[in-house]
């Protein structure tokens, strides 16, 4: 936990990191520029790190509420802060690369209850890693090489299936995703999307799309209120964090 100098803020974010990495580790990244934000407008940080060497977003544990595994360990961080540092919990926000970008998305589906928005960096869909023995923190060469493809429905049914019966608002999402990307194939983006869109019950039609935004060679599409998306032409694995862009769309 990375408590600012000045609270300015009631506000939470969880900064999740990559594989091969740890929360210390992305903390003291140059590249990760949430402890900048932090410091300059005052709101309090969480760096969870997992006990292997990637986020567990294979398991069954992992993708179900109140499962046990990495999703569940984050979630009682998440509820600690917000006791133990007055947090609104009207304001939490996630954000995450590549393996912190999956479990992301894993958190909005399966503890949708505790996250107001996301911000996810070069990931895949909730429940794309899945492994069929159950293993923990499984690699998915299926999924990472862009080869797990389904309907909006089937992959808004997979969100559903990790909390069910859960009917309350859910985390608005904004999905990063670079045309180049070697590690998580590009088609995971198109997924994610179609995944998001339909647990929100919108097409898969931006409602709008300007280009060169937030800069050149980059799309921001928007899919509603609650879905965006960006495309960032010739950028590989992973898009680089932008500040200034999820601080907005976290309302920070």
């Amino acid at each position: 936990v990375y408590v600012p100098d000045q609270v300015k803020s009631n506000a939470l974010v969880v900064a999740i990191h990559s594989c091969q990495s740890s929360g210390q580790k992305y903390f003291q990244n140059a590249k990760i520029p949430w402890k900048q934000g932090s410091d300059r407008k005052g709101y309090v940080t969480v760096w969870p790190s997992s006990t292997t060497e990637c986020w567990d977003v294979s398991s069954k544990a992992s993708l179900s509420h109140d499962g046990g595994g990495d999703s569940n360990a984050i979630a009682n961080m998440i509820k600690y802060a917000i006791t133990q540092y007055k947090i609104d919990p009207a304001k939490v926000f996630v954000t995450g690369g590549s393996s912190g970008g999956m479990m992301s998305n894993v958190l909005a589906a399966t503890y949708p209850e505790l996250i107001s928005a996301v911000s996810l960096y070069s990931g895949v869909p909730a429940g794309c890693f899945v492994s069929a023995s159950g293993q923990a923190a499984a690699w998915n060469n299926t999924c990472s090489g862009g080869q797990s493809t389904a309907t909006a429905q089937k992959w808004g049914d997979v969100v559903r299936a990790m909390y069910p019966g859960y009917n309350e608002t859910r985390p608005k999402m904004q999905v990063w995703h670079g045309s180049t990307d070697g590690t998580l194939a590009p088609r995971n983006y198109e997924e994610t999307i179609k995944q998001w869109t339909n647990v929100f019950g919108v097409t898969t039609t931006p409602t709008s799309s300007k280009p060169d935004t937030p800069e050149k060679n980059y799309r921001t599409d928007d899919f509603g209120p609650s879905v965006q998306g960006i495309w960032a032409q010739g950028v590989g694995h992973s898009v680089p964090s932008h500040l200034d862009v999820s601080e907005a769309w976290f309302g920070l």
